[in-house]
């Protein structure tokens, strides 16, 4: 049956080969109004989505009187319809093109799956190097229509009475930097960046490229990074704005986590380290599970009646079966300090502080099953070896200090957490993305945070020691109030009020960057399912930054205006690229459709990709080779 399948598969794609006429419409010169003449016929292979492979005969016109354009070219006339379908000059449409592009940067799948299912689903044969230009096109297409559809864009915006704008940047291991501003309320991407590096004077001009794209935003959203501050600063001095520009609360939270663990929770890593708690526990655990052997089942069953059996006591079952697969699951209970968090990583999980905790308590619980030994050696002896394997987080005193620190620290941290309500980054915009909430109720818990806060702030204050021993106590809270003092200001305004021509109220901004964040997370796992690659520094070096676009198309309201439906997207790339011909044969400027330069940056990064492609050749390692031959060998330094 498969076989008979494929064959009628063939045999059908087979009938999609055949020949077209394409002539170009009849006319007047647009220059000198004289008739125009046939000037050749082109023989071209095309293939589009719709219609399958097909040879297409062409003829093209030209003046008889040999008119030129402005760029010196011929005056020609090709066919309109076979434009609107294939790019001339092309072999593949439109509708491949805008296929592959998706494929690639939407659904993230590799050449050869793109490739495969071309070729399976529409008889369409490319090569690899063609996957790889049609998905150039694509974004090269899809940035300048996105130019194109800005004026409507902007309306849009001003509709709903501005935009705040969310700016923020990513990379890998230091290159291939990526910043993206969004607006915040529809969740587009306006704009996307190549910069050498994250500093304010790369930032900057990308920030008043949108603004001068989509009209000046009603705030802005920014992190507490080295580069963003300064930025966000001067765009709002540059541009007269009196607009807020906030701080993203989880971010603040980060910095103040950090700041206030950070070098309490470095130190506790290196002592685990140095006591090799979690080595010899993992040897153990799987010497343990060797002798189990081929019973480990029957010492899981043994395990789960010891944990049930209340009447058990403090000792462990009879019997070395019983015995060692207790010991066992003690060892991996503690191994298994990581069930404590909640994904949210460090400062807002502190999994080394849980090992410690679960590390102490079967410390404590070895004691106890000691007093009444198991009689049989083996297991008696793997007991003793748990508590010894436990016994340094009990009698290192510099370790329990060390934790006590952190306990007050974090206790300090998590309090701020909760007055903030920010007690998890995933819900850092709740009160402001249920549709439960109306904008009444968002403004009312703003409103009511920033009084706890303030309250919270008097309090810390009013707790902090004056003098006396409790210099870390005084430290950790100087710290806060420093952080508060600092970005206090910054950390409210979200209620924005709106024109009448947007119907007046207000509208509430998100309380955290987390829009860019699960941004730029989503596109790192389409990336790493599409390369397999867990380190993505060559991947995002050459993605082009036109990439962040395409997640655009699938927001209904932007997809509306940009060109209607994914359908008519292939439509209005024909049409733009029409629109580009006629700018550019007619030497007029390709404004609105070529994207405005960039104020100049200065490359700060230490070896860029387009520098590594100088200096990586031969003629390079030549020519150092060469100098350093000319002279005899002498001290650096010396001249």
């Amino acid at each position: 049956m498969r076989s008979c399948k494929e064959s009628l598969d063939r045999e059908v794609l087979a009938t999609r080969g055949f020949k077209v006429w394409a002539r170009a419409q009849e006319g007047a010169c647009p220059r000198c109004g004289d008739r125009m003449v046939v000037q050749k016929t082109v023989r071209r292979h095309v293939a589009t989505l719709a219609h399958g492979s097909a040879e297409v005969r062409e003829t093209v016109l030209v003046c008889q009187r040999g008119c030129r354009n402005e760029d010196g070219s011929l005056v020609r006339r090709r066919s309109e319809r076979l434009a609107q379908h294939v790019p001339p000059g092309g072999v593949f449409g439109y509708d491949v093109m805008v296929h592959v592009g998706l494929e690639r940067f939407l659904r993230h799948r590799q050449r050869e799956e793109i490739r495969r299912g071309l070729e399976q689903e529409y008889g369409i044969t490319l090569s690899a190097g063609a996957v790889s230009t049609l998905a150039r096109r694509f974004l090269d297409s899809l940035e300048a229509l996105h130019v194109a559809r800005a004026p409507a864009l902007k309306e849009a915006l001003q509709c709903d009475g501005g935009w705040p704008l969310h700016a923020d940047a990513t990379g890998e291991d230091g290159r291939g930097t990526l910043l993206v501003v969004f607006a915040g309320w529809r969740r587009w991407v306006l704009g996307s960046f190549k910069i050498p590096t994250e500093r304010a004077d790369a930032v900057l001009p990308c920030l008043h490229q949108v603004a001068d794209r989509f009209g000046n935003p009603c705030a802005v959203m920014r992190d507490l990074g080295k580069a963003m501050i300064p930025a966000a600063a001067s765009f709002v001095e540059e541009r007269g704005l009196t607009i807020p520009v906030l701080s993203c609360h989880f971010h603040f939270l980060q910095d103040v986590g950090k700041d206030l663990l950070g070098a309490g929770y470095g130190r506790l890593r290196e002592t685990l380290r140095q006591e090799r708690v979690r080595p010899r526990l993992r040897t153990l655990a799987r010497e343990l599970g060797r002798k189990l052997g081929t019973d480990v089942d029957r010492g899981r069953e043994a395990l789960e009646r010891w944990k049930a059996d209340p009447g058990a006591g403090h000792r462990l079952p009879e019997g070395r079966l019983a015995g060692l697969a207790v010991v066992r699951g003690l060892t991996q209970w503690v191994l298994d300090f990581r069930a404590e968090s909640t994904d949210r990583r460090f400062p807002f999980d502190r999994p080394l502080l849980d090992l410690y905790d679960r590390g102490l308590q079967v410390g404590r619980a070895v004691d106890a099953l000691l007093r009444r030994p198991p009689k049989d050696t083996r297991v008696r002896s793997a007991l003793r070896r748990l508590g010894r394997a436990l016994n340094p987080l009990a009698a290192n005193e510099h370790l329990a200090r060390l934790v006590h620190s952190l306990r007050m620290r974090a206790a300090l941290f998590d309090e701020l957490r909760g007055t903030l309500q920010l007690r998890s980054p995933e819900l850092g915009n709740r009160a402001f993305l249920e549709p439960r909430l109306s904008p009444q109720q968002a403004r009312t818990e703003l409103r009511d945070i920033r009084r706890e806060l303030r309250k919270w702030q008097r309090s810390l204050r009013a707790r902090r020691p004056a003098r006396g021993p409790a210099e870390d106590r005084r430290e950790a809270i100087d710290l806060v109030l420093d952080h508060l003092d600092r970005y206090g200001d910054s950390l409210f305004g979200h209620v924005i009020p709106l024109p009448a021509r947007a119907g007046g109220g207000f509208r509430v901004v998100d309380r955290t960057n987390n829009i860019e964040e699960n941004f730029f997370r989503g596109m790192k796992h389409g990336e790493r399912r599409r390369s397999g690659r867990k380190v993505l520094t060559q991947d995002f070096e050459r993605l082009p930054p036109a990439a962040a676009l395409v997640p655009n198309l699938e927001k209904p309201d932007y997809l509306a205006i940009l060109c209607g439906s994914l359908d008519a997207l292939p439509a209005a790339f024909a049409e733009l690229d029409a629109l580009r011909r006629g700018t550019e044969r007619s030497g007029r400027p390709l404004h609105p459709l070529a994207p405005a330069s960039l104020h100049p940056v200065v490359e700060t990064a230490s070896l860029p990709a387009a520098d590594r492609r100088v200096i990586r050749t031969d003629a390079m390692d030549q020519r150092i080779r060469a100098a350093a031959k000319s002279r005899p060998p002498r001290a650096l330094g010396v001249s």
